[in-house]
């Protein structure tokens, strides 16, 4: 079968095979699977796993140490809801947007803060996982089904008039709009976490000491502002499809 006939045949395996560098391959049957993104998405569950249950396994009433930092997430991630999605919706998508915040800034923050260079594999290094383009795709696309579940949900089919609305001429945008939105949410999130990963890789092996420093602290807070900007547009996203189109 030649090549463009693979391409007609598995469009959707080809899209998947979408890669950056070297990576370590786990074969499960006949398909290929980035290894090294599994284990440190792992990594960063078992982290975010780990602290909220050590700070809310007892809890009190007037918050002490890792409770109080939980609450205080909570609370952010609330607000942040109630500011997208509006106060009448906005409760039923905090455990979503909640769970996108953490797992994108606690990956983020692993890229910048573990070496995980250091841990050598038979093939490939280690990243964080939104240094891979598959996951960054995988939580663009988890927020598309979201904003489409929201609509069709409190909607049904007249969800649909959105893309009429306010006039039919405007239909091929409105549907090339949702075609962009995960494509801008997935490559903004990937181009951002691997240009960081990059100049600070080559700038500690050029000049080791001094130099990377600042540049790694200023890489701490564009990853955490990716992951507000990540889970600010979802919520938006979800807030626009709640909407009332007259």
């Amino acid at each position: 079968m030649t090549t463009f006939q693979n391409l007609l045949v598995n469009p959707i395996f080809t899209l998947g095979e979408v890669a950056v560098g070297q990576h370590y391959y786990w074969n499960i049957g006949p398909y290929q699977i980035h290894g090294q993104v599994l284990l440190t998405s792992w990594l960063v569950l078992l982290i975010i796993i780990g602290l909220g249950v050590a700070g809310n396994s007892n809890l009190k009433p007037i918050p002490q140490g890792l409770q109080n930092f939980t609450e205080y997430v909570t609370e952010f991630i609330r607000d942040l809801a109630k500011t997208q999605i509006g106060e009448e919706e906005y409760l039923t998508w905090v455990p979503f947007l909640g769970t996108i915040f953490l797992f994108v800034f606690v990956s983020n923050w692993s890229g910048a803060l573990i070496p995980w260079r250091v841990i050598e594999l038979p093939n490939g290094e280690l990243a964080a996982p939104t240094n891979d383009i598959n996951t960054t795709v995988a939580l663009a696309l988890l927020t598309s089904i979201a904003y489409f579940s929201a609509g069709l949900r409190k909607k049904g089919f007249s969800y649909f008039k959105r893309y009429i609305t306010p006039s039919v001429i405007l239909f091929p945008i409105n549907v090339l709009e949702d075609f962009t939105k995960p494509l801008s949410l997935s490559f903004r999130l990937f181009g951002n976490i691997l240009a960081d990963e990059l100049v600070v890789g080559v700038l500690i092996a050029l000049v080791p000491l001094i130099v990377p420093i600042p540049l790694m602290l200023l890489g701490l807070f564009t990853s955490a502002i990716q992951a507000l900007v990540f889970s600010t547009l979802a919520g938006a996203y979800i807030g626009e499809s709640l909407e009332d189109h007259h």
